[in-house]
């Protein structure tokens, strides 16, 4: 796979390891088989570079399946996944009747995920779209049943700090106009002054030397939705983590100026 969809295989390869605590914050039971031995071997050599890691990709998946569960809720019955990769989420997560899942990503990463899963049953009518995000994926969504008159919840999840600030641009812009009144959208983002941090640094470079250097970041998060009619609620992952007992020291001060940190973002869409 290319650098970036190896990314997915290490994501998978961390929350095969959170289902297996006693103390795990959700239980992805699929996760072992989708990240298989190049994800197992990519977070060994993340490990080897970086050395012990914060657990935000724990904490943001837990974060997200909460997040999904309230748009549920509220009535959404058609979810859209970007850059899906190995997100198992339409065969672990109880879903409401008649509801649709989108998942768009590359014809390799989707046909991985197909091949690995094959003969397991999804828990919601699941829909699978071979596109890349530079493409008309669209079109294809549109193709493939995708409502824009009804409620969509988007999720994107750990892909922001891979593209460049126009096509991130882009993908808000697009999702827009895919949205309804009452939508929600996702989505995480890592703060441009903790990619400038030295902490980073050994991430980054990890990152570069994969091929999937982080291009993005914003201490502004909520700018990507609000100025199009959203409102966002931001959530700091190193907060929820200390509430949930597993971050490994204390929150700093959310919205200090200056201090190094991420974002969850929840946004709804008015109207």
């Amino acid at each position: 796979m290319n650098p970036v969809a190896t990314t997915g295989l290490l994501v998978a390869s961390i929350r095969s390891e959170e289902s297996l605590r006693p103390d795990r914050l959700f239980e992805d039971p699929f996760a072992a088989a989708l990240s298989g031995d190049e994800g197992r071997a990519a977070l060994a050599a993340y490990r080897a570079a970086v050395g012990p890691s914060i657990p935000i990709i724990e904490v943001r998946t837990r974060f997200f399946d909460e997040a999904i569960t309230r748009a549920s809720t509220a009535g959404v019955r058609q979810f859209v996944i970007l850059a899906a990769g190995m997100d198992a989420r339409a065969y672990r997560l109880s879903w409401a009747e008649k509801t649709r899942v989108f998942e768009v990503d590359q014809s390799q990463v989707m046909t991985h995920k197909e091949r690995t899963l094959e003969g397991v049953p999804a828990r919601c009518a699941r829909v699978s779209i071979a596109s890349n995000l530079a493409d008309d994926w669209p079109r294809a969504l549109a193709a493939s049943g995708h409502d824009a008159r009804a409620p969509t919840c988007w999720l994107v999840e750990g892909l922001l700090q891979y593209l460049e600030a126009g096509m991130v641009e882009e993908l808000f812009a697009r999702m827009d106009a895919l949205s309804s009144p009452r939508s929600r959208l996702l989505y995480d983002v890592v703060g441009r002054t903790l990619l400038a941090s030295p902490m980073a640094a050994p991430v980054l470079r990890f990152m570069n030397e994969l091929g999937a250097p982080w291009r993005y970041g914003t201490d502004q998060p909520a700018t990507l939705v609000e100025g199009r009619g959203w409102q966002a609620a931001l959530t700091d992952p190193a907060r929820i983590g200390a509430e949930w007992g597993r971050w490994p020291f204390p929150p700093g001060p959310s919205g200090a100026p200056g201090f190094p940190l991420g974002a969850l973002v929840e946004a709804t869409k008015e109207g």
